[in-house]
């Protein structure tokens, strides 16, 4: 027996000896690893190397890792307006939203008018990124990011057009990669709006698999100026362009050669951008698509064999073969802040007149915002409205604070638009009717027709789903996965085995740590996981369970990747889910985040429940569906079982936290107040939102009054009247003296305010056109 313990004892030493010792380790262990590693691992692209690299990894590579740091990120800076940038947003910003008429630009111009082009262009709308030694407003990422919310609740023609020169495109890389002579040249002007910029990527061949545009560029030699010059001679045919048939100086993608070696480098130089003047001889712009009547401008641009000169390259012939990189790096301020902030602007005009118009709104004499169904809606709204603003706000303080968070703009893009999604849908089912005729008095109609445009831009959302967010977030995120890329990459073999045998025993070692801790969450259901000290003590669960499932998620994407390998790529269902977990985390701390930058409102501490029961509850449903369809069947039963030793514990938000956000929306108050702070609300009742908030407070002066009126009406006084109706009651009570005069003015003004709110939109039998069409031919005939 002695005999055996010894051997073991020896065993154990030799396997303890094999691990610790580096020279031996590598030597038995790593390089037989390392060699069938590289043997599997497929090759990447330099696009795919490109987009991996690009940007920085952020909060999320703190829920990747399973032990989120809470207190650094409550620690961090809330995000706050200059007294330049509140008061550009109290005044330019609020008189850009009273300049234009939706319905007008929307039905009749197809265009902001040529005084509110000119408004934005001399105030500096245009250029809120370009720095002020430029000329440019020199706005924070969290400034971009409120002023496009309040365009966007008035108009999304008005948003788009100035969320386009802010984001991807000409401003923004030349700020980044543009040579000095660009930069003085181009910045102050479009810093002033002399020049509108278009970014033109989206190939018809290609769509969202933008690095296989075939738009293509020979370098070459040619005229220019008087003389002869190295350039290229480029080919295009580009659709879905944002601002293009307005653009006066076009940013261009496209694949560059270099057959006959002018540059002295491979043929195949690489994606490449160019900034090409509008009127440069053989581009084509001008025409138009139609995006769902959103009416912004946007459309193709072409051009065959146009001979530019390599200077037209952003970065100057230096950064030839190198725009997918550029493109990748720049890609979080669409992502990041433009479409979040516009759809985040949508659901907060939704969740203020919607709710207005539930509470004004009388169905059976009784508010439809009180019925259990609608109730149901509003919380949604309300909810999703909480939680949309929270990662909006969150997400462009990190920029702010110099992050390119690559895998958040992914998510940020998907959830916050697919919400925008439910917001809408969840507003038109509740004003019905209303929501369905258009017109001018139609306050929810057009957002429903272009909810699809956020939907489909910048990476259409099934694909970010189900490629981006975890695809590139498991790689990007992780501790240890890219390490061990990189390292099996690496041409020197030894430097190479040397970094694998650091990458890949560290992640053993986090592998078994993840586990261990797993395990002992789920086991507690999370009850030993520690929450932030400083945090408000109602909050403390939401932090172990995120603790908890940020664990559970680490293991989970480990064995997965171990498991699947290479395929996992494949199985999109599997990726989406998982990026899904991941997603869910990073939402819900967003909400924990606002809940105390905002000081701990205990009157919107039912919004913050909503939404962290609402984001616990997908998160739970993303891991039950990766265990379930896990290839490996018995080692998705095990992980269940380990996951949810005691269940599934997470539920939707109960009926009443429901009905109490639903009420929330329905009336007036600093919650409602701070739920939709970017609201632009006319102050007028000619305006359908302006009438809306007017009605919203009739009704509430009125509430007195009509439970009087109520009283009379059962004494039977009125019985056998005609007038007995919802509708000229008021009259009735009136006229035999059953409703004094105060009263019976309060009634009265709150009855036409809300005809005015519930009233439809009507037109000429041919809607005009026949009127419209004689016009323009008189207009053609003088």
């Amino acid at each position: 027996m002695n005999g055996l313990f010894a051997i073991g004892g020896i065993l154990i030493a030799l396997i303890v000896i094999v691990l610790a010792v580096p020279p031996i380790r590598r030597t038995l262990l790593s390089r037989p690893l390392f060699q069938a590693y590289r043997k599997v691992l497929p090759p990447m692209s330099d696009t795919e190397r490109d987009a991996l690299e690009a940007g920085t990894v952020w909060w999320e590579g703190e829920l990747f890792r399973g032990r989120p740091d809470w207190q650094r990120l409550l620690d961090l800076p809330k995000p706050a307006l200059t007294a330049d940038e509140q008061q550009f947003l109290d005044n330019q910003a609020e008189q850009a939203c009273r300049m234009v008429d939706d319905w007008q630009v929307t039905q009749k111009q197809y265009d902001l008018s040529a005084d509110t082009w000119d408004y934005l262009k001399r105030n500096g709308f245009l250029g809120m990124i370009i720095p002020r030694e430029y000329g440019g407003l020199g706005f924070s990422a969290y400034a971009h990011s409120q002023i496009i919310t309040k365009l966007s609740t008035r108009s999304s023609a008005l948003a788009v057009s100035v969320m386009v020169p802010n984001s991807l495109g000409p401003a923004e890389l030349l700020l980044h990669y543009g040579t000095d002579a660009q930069k003085n040249h181009y910045l102050p002007r479009l810093a002033r709006g002399e020049e509108i910029p278009a970014f033109a990527l989206t190939s018809p061949w290609a769509g969202s698999d933008a690095a296989a545009i075939p738009d293509s560029g020979i370098v070459c030699k040619g005229m220019w100026q008087g003389e002869e010059v190295l350039g290229m001679r480029v080919t295009w045919d580009k659709r879905y362009i944002t601002l293009a048939p307005v653009c006066t100086l076009l940013g261009l993608a496209f694949r560059l050669y270099d057959p006959d070696g002018l540059l002295g480098g491979p043929v195949d130089v690489g994606i490449t951008c160019a900034l090409v003047p509008h009127d440069h001889p053989g581009v084509e712009t001008g025409r138009r698509h139609f995006p769902l009547n959103a009416m912004f401008m946007n459309g193709p641009t072409r051009g065959t064999d146009v001979f530019m000169p390599l200077d037209f390259i952003i970065g100057g012939p230096a950064r030839a073969g190198q725009g997918w990189r550029m493109l990748m790096e720049c890609l979080a301020a669409g992502r990041s802040i433009s479409l979040p902030a516009s759809n985040t602007g949508m659901s907060q005009l939704a969740a203020r007149t919607v709710g207005a118009y539930a509470r004004v709104r009388s169905q059976f004499r009784t508010p439809v915002g009180r019925f259990e169904g609608v109730e149901e809606a509003l919380a949604r709204i309300g909810g999703h409205t909480y939680l949309m603003d929270a990662a909006r706000v969150m997400t462009a303080g990190a920029i702010d604070l110099g992050e390119k968070p690559s895998v958040v703009s992914a998510i940020v893009k998907y959830h916050i638009t697919e919400r925008a999604r439910q917001v809408v849908n969840d507003g038109m089912d509740v004003i019905g009717g209303k929501g369905i005729c258009l017109g001018p008095s139609n306050f929810l109609g057009r957002a429903y027709q272009q909810v699809p445009v956020g939907i489909t831009v910048e990476g259409a959302n099934i694909l970010t789903r189900s490629l981006i967010i975890f695809g590139q977030g498991a790689i990007r995120c992780h501790p240890y996965v890219l390490a061990e890329m990189q390292a099996a990459g690496n041409s020197d073999i030894q430097e190479g085995l040397k970094a694998f045998d650091r990458a890949f025993w560290g992640h053993v070692r986090f592998v078994i740590r993840n586990g261990l801790r797993a395990v002992g969450h789920a086991v507690t259901g999370g009850r030993l996981a520690r929450a932030p000290a400083s945090a408000a003590p109602e909050m403390h669960g939401y932090y172990r369970h995120l603790t908890r499932y940020a664990c559970s998620f680490a293991l989970l994407a480990d064995l997965s990747m171990a498991l699947l390998g290479g395929s996992l790529k494949r199985r999109e269902r599997l990726s989406a889910r998982l990026g899904d977990i991941l997603s869910q985390m990073y939402l819900a701390s967003a909400v924990l985040k606002r809940f105390e930058d905002e000081g701990r409102q205990s009157a919107d501490a039912p919004l913050a429940h909503w939404a962290l029961q609402d984001a616990l509850q997908r998160l739970q449903a993303a891991f039950v569906g990766v265990l379930d369809n896990l290839p490996q069947r018995s080692v998705g039963w095990m992980l269940r079982r380990l996951v949810f030793p005691w269940g599934l514990m997470q539920h939707t938000p109960s009926d009443e936290l429901s009905q109490h956000v639903a009420r929330l929306l329905t009336e007036p108050g600093a919650t409602r107040e701070r739920l939709t702070a970017n609201c632009h609300v006319p102050d007028t009742a000619h305006e359908p939102v302006g009438a809306l908030e007017q009605a919203l407070v009739a009704t509430l002066n009125a509430e007195a009054a009509d439970a009087r009126l109520r009283a009379y009406e059962k004494t039977g006084a009125l019985t056998g009247d005609p007038r007995a109706n919802v509708r000229d009651l008021a009259e009735a009570a009136h006229a035999r003296g059953g409703l004094d005069q105060r009263d019976y003015e309060c009634i009265k003004r709150r009855d036409a305010l809300r005809d005015q709110v519930i009233r439809v939109d009507d037109f000429p039998f041919d809607f005009g056109m026949t009127g419209a069409i004689r016009h323009g031919a008189q207009r053609q005939a003088a």
